[in-house]
């Protein structure tokens, strides 16, 4: 039985989007954390080593654990903390991915929460109001999905998702309203965490309006990924494959038919607009993403 459910995990894993894969990733990590945390304490030792894996608020202990820039980013240690947080990342990752690509979203994820990093020590330098705080660490992957959000309520600030007891809301409102209860947070009990917040908001916007003008900003961090996996990746055996369809088609067929699909998207997109992405039926949701791959 266990074997069967580690496949199905691997299967869904392997099936899965972006989106997935990454709440898989963070679920995994928070398992493991917690775990490890357990077993600690039933010998009367503390989880001291979640230090190793939080991002630090000063630069000496970065410098003595980069790693921390990225692993931070995919750490909780709260129930609460991870539910909610896996909840904005199939929300928000779920739109993002109608208007931009899975790859787009690994870099904005990582970007994001890079930026995220970034806001956070910025702010223990260079306001006193942290001269108290002593090293604080940063975990969770909120940063990131701010950035996911940012970018969304950007590429379609009118878009309406339903919110529980609120009902209809434009993303731009969301958007706004979560970024002000973050700058009014910024001198709270999770000061550093609401700058992290900021950093990431900050980036999903820079994102999106370079997307608008034709620079894509993820590119280099998913070019570097790619590198990296394709030094451990198995060469497969080369195969030809040919597309019979497209084949047979004249330029002139080829050249309508991809018309008549851009028309179709576009028609989607209005129509997700005007009446939100659960009035879109099966077929034009599975064209969407195959268009979005």
């Amino acid at each position: 039985m266990s074997g069967n459910f580690t496949a199905e995990i691997k299967e869904s894993f392997k099936r899965g989007n972006i989106v997935t894969k990454l709440i898989y990733v963070n679920l995994a990590v928070f398992v493991m954390a917690r775990l490890s945390a357990v077993a600690l304490q039933l010998f009367n030792h503390q989880a001291d080593f979640l230090r190793f894996i939080e991002l630090p608020s000063t630069l000496p202990d970065i410098g003595m654990q980069p790693w921390s820039l990225f692993t931070y980013m995919f750490l909780h240690f709260d129930f609460i903390h991870i539910l909610f947080n896996l909840l904005g990342l199939y929300w928000f990752g779920k739109l993002f991915l109608i208007f931009f690509s899975e790859r787009h979203l690994l870099g904005t994820y990582l970007l994001g929460g890079i930026c995220g990093a970034v806001f956070f020590v910025l702010a223990y330098y260079l306001f006193p109001f942290f001269d108290t705080y002593g090293t604080t660490y940063l975990l969770g992957a909120s940063a990131s999905i701010l950035a996911i959000m940012a970018a969304t309520a950007f590429a379609a600030p009118d878009f309406e998702i339903t919110l529980m007891f609120l009902g209809n809301v434009r993303l731009k409102y969301l958007a706004a309203v979560w970024i002000l209860i973050d700058l009014l947070s910024v001198t709270s009990f999770n000061a550093g965490g609401h700058f992290a917040h900021l950093g990431g908001f900050f980036f999903g916007l820079l994102f999106a309006l370079s997307y608008k003008h034709g620079h894509d900003i993820t590119a280099p961090v998913n070019k570097t990924i790619d590198a990296i996996v394709n030094i451990f990746k198995r060469k497969p055996k080369l195969r030809v494959k040919t597309n019979n369809t497209a084949m047979h088609m004249s330029d002139e067929e080829y050249n309508k038919s991809r018309h008549n699909e851009d028309e179709e998207i576009d028609r989607i997109l209005g129509k997700i607009k005007e009446r939100g992405y659960d009035s879109l039926t099966k077929q034009e949701k599975e064209l969407l993403f195959r268009q979005k791959k």
